[in-house]
């Protein structure tokens, strides 16, 4: 009698990671097709989610979270590019003033979501932070944050801003932006052996190197690939394969931490936190007006430019609207830096003035 049930919690796992694996591959490719923002990570973290929920005991190891982050750390690094840092050293001044204003403006959502939504002040801090979604969850974990909560406030602003971006775009007589959500194509569809093998490579010694640093999974590989790119010793290969596994293997650890109590939890603040990500984009189209007409720079490139959104998903918006790519790819490159080198002290000091 005590044979099979010996056997069982052998077998189920394998079933249990097939059925997870199609069902979250399937997921995400569906959302993808449909051009939903960020679906290739949205598909997997919702059936990991169902699956946590309906009692599967399984659990990503960290380091395949941590190799995701590291595709799209140089997946982000694909963007940099001599044009850019040209474009970041002509009008310097104005970037480090729009970074420090999305950050502010940010910090002061955080504190009303904290103040009006109930949500606590280490969560709301990285929960509103406007970088990487995927940097701010590790950080927020690494910083003893709810990363769920975190996860589903970054993501719950990252479709926000890419829905508003587009209607913006098409409002302001911009084209049609139809593919907001996928991955830029240069990237994805090439086929090159030898650069698909240094680039992973890349990706390993960069998850290594950053495993004791802040963000140092999505960091490192950045760094680590833009400056080989810009020697000319490397040409980011990711193909989509690559990157559909990246973003679901993060998608999946985030949805299978999640539980009952957690899920309760997010349903009842979903407003609050959707009421959060349009007031912080709205304050950021307030302040990208401004710097526009202070500058002499047309709306549409400083509006995403300053959006707290994706750099890849604003960086296939400016280049499908004909905006000023490299001011958009400049200042959301530097406020990607800007906001994890500093993500750690802002939420401290959002929970200090919570607390007081």
């Amino acid at each position: 009698m005590q044979t099979p049930l010996a056997v069982r919690p052998s077998r189920f796992p394998v079933f249990q990671w097939l059925a997870l694996v199609i069902c979250a591959g399937a997921a995400g490719q569906s959302l993808h097709a449909l051009s939903v923002p960020a679906g290739l990570f949205l598909g997997p973290m919702l059936v990991a989610i169902v699956f946590a929920v309906s009692g599967a005991r399984l659990q990503l190891h960290r380091q395949v979270f941590r190799f995701g982050q590291g595709c799209v750390g140089l997946l982000v690094a694909h963007s940099v590019s001599w044009s850019v840092l040209a474009a970041l050293g002509q009008s310097w001044q104005v970037m480090l003033f729009a970074t420090f204003l999305t950050v502010a403006l940010s910090a002061l959502v955080g504190l009303g979501t904290v103040r009006f939504g109930g949500i606590p002040g280490s969560t709301a801090a990285w929960g509103t932070a406007p970088g990487a979604a995927s940097a701010m969850v590790s950080m927020a974990e690494d910083n003893g944050a709810d990363a769920r909560v975190v996860a589903t406030m970054q993501y719950v602003r990252v479709v926000c801003v890419v829905m508003i971006g587009s209607v913006v775009s098409h409002l302001l007589g911009a084209d049609e932006v139809a593919g907001a959500a996928a991955s830029a194509p240069e990237v994805v569809d090439a086929t090159q052996w030898g650069d698909l093998l240094l680039s992973l490579a890349v990706i390993l010694l960069g998850v290594t190197v950053g495993a004791k640093m802040p963000a140092g999974a999505l960091l490192m590989p950045l760094l680590l690939g833009a400056a080989l790119q810009l020697g000319g010793v490397l040409t980011i290969t990711l193909p989509s394969g690559v990157l559909a596994f990246a973003y679901g293997a993060i998608g999946c650890y985030i949805g299978l931490r999640f539980d009952r109590q957690t899920v309760r939890y997010v349903w009842k603040r979903l407003p609050t936190m959707i009421a959060g990500a349009v007031a912080l984009i709205l304050l950021c189209a307030g302040g990208a007006w401004l710097l526009a007409k202070a500058v002499g720079s047309d709306f549409l490139s400083m509006y995403l430019a300053t959006s707290p959104g994706g750099l890849d998903a604003m960086a296939i918006i400016a280049v499908e609207t004909h905006a000023d790519v490299g001011m958009v790819l400049a200042m959301q490159t530097l406020r990607l830096f800007g906001v994890i080198l500093t993500g750690a002290w802002c939420a401290r000091q959002i929970i200090r003035l919570t607390r007081a």
